[in-house]
């Protein structure tokens, strides 16, 4: 077995090679994509080939290609930061659609059913049409919106379960 000597745990070689990737395991977790983007265009503005800085800072070939294309459009503040996002998201389900899911989830399943599923939720949804098409995924969102649970708690719009009378167990004194 071999044991470690007081001068050095590393050879000179295994350091490098463990400095390098230290450096690379910081970067990715510790960097903003800001700090990455100024790093490479620091990097290619030296000289650096696209498959060095690939290699320096563990990015794709893709990432370096946009990095350069963002500051030849739009200069150095356009290539460290990124364009918020323009998409506009627009909602299938709000305000009239969303009150008749809530009383849906909250109604008694289909028969056969013990429950309401998502699915059959959506399902009903089109089929009723209130929308054209829904995921099952916009009706959790929604359902999760207004605490709902499809019966399994007592908050929100879930349907409330039967609760035996207390009033036999109390005890008068």
């Amino acid at each position: 077995m071999k044991t470690l000597s007081k001068q050095g745990v590393l050879s000179k070689k295994n350091r490098a090679k463990w400095l390098k990737l230290l450096s690379k395991l910081l970067l990715a977790i510790y960097l903003q994509p800001f700090s990455v983007a100024s790093y490479i265009l620091l990097k290619a503005d030296q000289g650096w080939s696209d498959a060095q800085i690939q290699e320096a800072y563990g990015v794709g070939h893709s990432t370096v290609e946009r990095i350069r294309q963002r500051y030849a459009t739009s200069g150095l503040n356009g290539a460290l930061n990124r364009k918020p996002s323009q998409r506009v998201y627009r909602k299938k389900i709000e305000g009239e659609e969303e009150a008749y899911l809530i009383a849906l989830a909250c109604s008694e399943p289909p028969e056969g059913r013990a429950s309401w599923t998502l699915r059959l939720l959506a399902d009903k949804l089109v089929e009723l049409k209130y929308v054209e098409s829904v995921s099952y995924e916009t009706v959790r969102h929604v359902l999760k919106k207004t605490s709902s649970s499809l019966g399994k708690t007592k908050n929100g719009a879930s349907r409330q379960s039967k609760t035996p009378a207390l009033s036999a167990r109390w005890k008068k004194f």
